[in-house]
C-alpha cells in the first residue's frame, strides 16, 4: 500500500500540462488515433495548459500585491491565509485512502456507463483529487476507514452525474459537443446555478435584464471585451490599494494582457482535447453498442474561449474582496484561490445563457458561502497539512478560498459528523438536483 501511495504521489507531482497529454496521448494512441494526429493534439493541448499556468502565474504576482496594499492601507488582518489548492492534494496523497481512491474512482465510472447510469467518461486524473479529499477528510473526523471510502463513492456519483447534466449547457452555449466539465468545484455548483436561474425567469423586469457579451450585443460595444472590462477592474483595484499613477496604469494593462490571453490558451485547449476525446467515444461506441451520445470529462480551461465566463469571473474578484473585508465571522481574505473563480463559475455562466448580469447575482452567495466555508474549515486544513509534511509558519492557520469552501464536500462532511440542519437539508438538495437533471433533459430536446 506504501509503495502505490508513492507511486501515485511521483505520478501527481507532474504539472498537469505535463501529466494530462501524457495521459491523453496514450488514450489517444489506444483508440488507434494516427500518431501525427495524436501528437498535434496532446502537443496543443500541453501548450494551451502550460499557456494558463504562465498566464496565471503572471495574474498572482500582478494581483497579490494589490489586495495585500488594500490590508496594509485599510489596517486589515486576516488571521487565516489562503495558500490555494495545493496543500489539499497534499493532504489526498498522504492519505492512506488515496492509493484506493484512484482505482475506485475508475471502477465506478465503468460500471455506471456500462449500466447506462451515466454518459460521461471521467478521464480527468488530474482532478481525481478532488474526489479522494473528500475521504482523507471524513476518515480523519470519524476514524472510520469504510466510511471514508463510502464517502469517496458518493462524491464520485455525485460528480459523474453533475458533469452529465452540465453537458447539454456546453452544447447550447459554446461549440464544443461530446465534452463536459470534471471538477465538482465548478459542475458541483450545477444544482445551485440551475435554481437560481429557474428564479430569476420568475422576477418580474429582473428576468429582461441581460448583458451578454459572448453575443456582441452592439449596445455595450468595447464593454463586450474582455480586455476593456481588465483595464476598468485594474484601474479599481490600483485606486483601492493606494498606488501610483504609474502602477495603476500598468496593473490595468497587465489585467488585460490576462483577459486577452487566457481565451487564447483555452481555445487551443480545446483544439487538442476535442479530436481526442471524438476518437475516444468512437472507440467505445464501437466495442460497447449502444454506448452513444457520451460525453469526454475535462478541465474548465477549456471554456477560457468564451468572453461571459471570463468577464464574470474577473468582476467577481473585486466583489469577492469587498465581501470578504465586510462579512461578519469571516477570516480569509481571498488570494491563492482568487483567480479560480473565472474556472469556477464557468457553468455557472453557461446556466445562465451567458448573461453576466445573473452570472454575478448568483455567484455573489456562492463566494460568500466560500468565504465563511473556508474559514470553518481553516483548522482542519491546517493540522492535516501539517500531517502531510507543509508548513507555513507557527501558529498560522490556512486554507484554500475556492476548494476549501467546496459547498458539497462541506455538506457532505457535516452529514457524516452527524450535524442535523445538513442532514435536514438534504431534501433541499435533492429538489435542486432534480431541477438540474429536468433542465438538462429540457435541453437535449432542444439540441
Amino acid at each position: 500500500m506504501n509503495t502505490l501511495s508513492e507511486i501515485l504521489a511521483i505520478f501527481f507531482s507532474f504539472k498537469p500540462y505535463v501529466m494530462l497529454p501524457i495521459l491523453m496521448l496514450a488514450i489517444a494512441l489506444i483508440v488507434r488515433m494516427k500518431l501525427s494526429s495524436a501528437l498535434s493534439s496532446t502537443l496543443k493541448l500541453a501548450v494551451g495548459f502550460a499557456g494558463i499556468f504562465i498566464v496565471f502565474a503572471f495574474f498572482v504576482d500582478n494581483i497579490q500585491p494589490a489586495v495585500k496594499a488594500i490590508m496594509t492601507v485599510r489596517g486589515l488582518e486576516f488571521p487565516v491565509l489562503d495558500v490555494g489548492w495545493p496543500p489539499l492534494a497534499a493532504i489526498t496523497w498522504s492519505s492512506s485512502i488515496a492509493p484506493i481512491s484512484i482505482p475506485l474512482i475508475i471502477i465506478i465510472n465503468v460500471v455506471m456507463i456500462a449500466t447506462n447510469t451515466t454518459k460521461t467518461i471521467y478521464i480527468d486524473m488530474w482532478n481525481f483529487w478532488h474526489l479522494a479529499l473528500m475521504g482523507a477528510f471524513v476518515l480523519n473526523v470519524t476514524e472510520n476507514f469504510f466510511l471514508g471510502i463510502s464517502a469517496v463513492v458518493i462524491i464520485t456519483v455525485y460528480t459523474i452525474k453533475m458533469a452529465d447534466w452540465a453537458a447539454p449547457h456546453l452544447e447550447t452555449q459554446s461549440d464544443l459537443q461530446g465534452i463536459t466539465i470534471s471538477p465538482i468545484s465548478v459542475v458541483g455548483l450545477l444544482p445551485f446555478s440551475v435554481t437560481m436561474d429557474y428564479i430569476y425567469d420568475r422576477i418580474p423586469g429582473f428576468k429582461n435584464l441581460n448583458y451578454n457579451p459572448e453575443k456582441g450585443n452592439s449596445r455595450i460595444g468595447l464593454f463586450s471585451e474582455p480586455m476593456v472590462i481588465g483595464i476598468i477592474i485594474g484601474v479599481l483595484l490600483g485606486i483601492a490599494s493606494g498606488y501610483s499613477i504609474k502602477l495603476i496604469m500598468e496593473l490595468s494593462v497587465h489585467l488585460a494582457a490576462v483577459m486577452f490571453l487566457l481565451p487564447k490558451c483555452g481555445g487551443l485547449i480545446g483544439k487538442g482535447i476535442e479530436p481526442i476525446s471524438q476518437a475516444l467515444k468512437k472507440w467505445i461506441e464501437k466495442r460497447f453498442p449502444g454506448k452513444d451520445k457520451l460525453y469526454v470529462a475535462v478541465n474548465p480551461e477549456v471554456l477560457m474561449n468564451n468572453k461571459s465566463v471570463m468577464i464574470s469571473g474577473l468582476i467577481l474578484m473585486p466583489i469577492a474582496l469587498l465581501i470578504a473585508l465586510i462579512l461578519p465571522g469571516n477570516k480569509v481574505l481571498p488570494l491563492g484561490d482568487l483567480p479560480n473563480l473565472i474556472s469556477i463559475i464557468s457553468v455557472t455562466v453557461l446556466v445562465s445563457k451567458g448573461n453576466v448580469i445573473r452570472s454575478i447575482t448568483t455567484g455573489i452567495p456562492i463566494v460568500v458561502t466560500f468565504l465563511l466555508i473556508s474559514t470553518k474549515l481553516g483548522g482542519l486544513i491546517t493540522r492535516l497539512s501539517a500531517e502531510a509534511g507543509m508548513s507555513f509558519g507557527e501558529g498560522q492557520e490556512i486554507t484554500a478560498f475556492t476548494d476549501g469552501g467546496n459547498h458539497f464536500r462541506f455538506f457532505l462532511l457535516k452529514i457524516y459528523e452527524g450535524n442535523w440542519i445538513a442532514i435536514g437539508i438534504i431534501p433541499v438538495v435533492a429538489g435542486m438536483m432534480y431541477l438540474s437533471y429536468r433542465k438538462a433533459e429540457s435541453l437535449k430536446v432542444s439540441v
